[in-house]
C-alpha cells in the first residue's frame, strides 16, 4: 500500500494576528509556525500506525508552499514517513493546493491519502474534497476511525445522534478529526532520522499556478465592548444600561 499524507503549515495558536499594510495578505514577521495539528495529530499518526500494521506501506508527505515550509515537512518526517515533497508554489486558493496535489499521485501513483479535517489559520476544508473530485476517488470526511484489513477500509463518523460507519476499497482520500489517532511526540532517533530522509521540490504544474479566487482584503473582527459591573441592589442602574446602551428593553 502506497499513502500519501497533506501537511500544511499554519501560525501557532499564540501567534498575534496582523495583516500587510495592502490588508490583502497574512503578517508573517514575527510568528511561529506549526503543522496544522489535524494535520499532524491525526491524519500523520493514523498513517504511520498503517505503516507499523501493515510494515511494506510506502508513507510520503506532500506540502504546497514556499522553502518556509521545510522545517514542518522534516518534523512530520520525524514523526513518520519515508520521504517528503514540496511543490514550489505560494497558493492563495483550495484549489491551487488541490490541483498540485492531483498532479502529484497522478505521477506517483497512491492508495489512500489523508488530509486534517480543517486548517486552524483559514478553516479550510476543501483540499481533500477538491482532491478526491480531480483524482475522481471516493471521500469519507471528519474520519474518527478507520481500519484497513488489507483490503477493505471502514471509517467511522459523528453524525448528529449517532455514528456512521463507511466501507471503501482503494483508493480513498480521507480526512481526519480527533478520535482516529493519538497525538505522537517525535522522539530523538526519529528527529536525527528525519535529517537525512529525501524531501524533494517539486515546480508547481501550470494548471495549479493561476488561483481562481483573489484576496480582495483581510479584516480584524470588531473589538468586543466594555463590561459594565453593576453593583448589587442598583437595579435602576442596570436598567437604565439595559434601555440606553444595550437597547434591548
Amino acid at each position: 500500500m502506497k499513502i500519501l499524507v497533506c501537511i500544511s503549515k499554519t501560525a501557532d495558536t499564540t501567534a498575534k494576528i496582523a495583516f500587510t499594510p495592502d490588508q490583502k495578505s497574512f503578517l508573517e514577521t514575527g510568528v511561529q509556525f506549526i503543522i496544522n495539528p489535524y494535520d499532524e495529530w491525526y491524519a500523520l499518526v493514523r498513517a504511520v500506525e498503517l505503516k507499523e500494521q501493515y510494515p511494506d506501506t510506502v508513507l510520503h508527505l506532500i506540502t504546497v508552499g514556499g522553502a518556509d515550509t521545510e522545517p514542518i515537512l522534516r518534523k512530520a518526517l520525524a514523526i513518520g514517513g519515508d520521504a517528503a515533497f514540496r511543490v514550489d508554489l505560494q497558493p492563495i486558493g483550495i484549489e491551487q493546493v488541490a490541483t498540485a496535489i492531483a498532479a502529484h499521485v497522478k505521477q506517483e501513483g497512491y492508495d489512500l491519502i489523508f488530509t486534517g479535517k480543517e486548517t486552524i489559520d483559514y478553516n479550510g476544508s476543501g483540499v481533500g474534497g477538491y482532491l478526491a473530485g480531480l483524482l475522481d476517488w471516493p471521500f469519507v470526511s471528519l474520519a474518527t476511525r478507520l481500519t484497513y484489513d488489507g483490503k477493505t477500509v471502514v471509517v467511522e463518523r459523528e453524525i448528529e445522534g449517532g455514528r456512521e460507519i463507511a466501507e471503501a476499497e482503494l483508493p480513498l482520500v480521507v480526512s481526519c478529526q480527533k478520535g482516529i489517532a493519538e497525538q505522537r511526540i517525535p522522539n530523538m532517533r526519529g528527529i536525527m532520522a528525519a535529517r537525512s530522509k529525501p524531501l524533494q521540490v517539486m515546480a508547481a504544474p501550470p494548471e495549479a499556478q493561476q488561483p481562481a479566487v483573489q484576496i480582495d482584503h483581510f479584516a480584524l473582527p470588531p473589538k468586543k465592548s466594555g463590561v459594565h459591573l453593576v453593583e448589587p441592589g442598583n437595579e435602576e442602574e442596570l436598567v437604565r444600561l439595559l434601555h440606553e446602551e444595550a437597547k434591548v428593553i
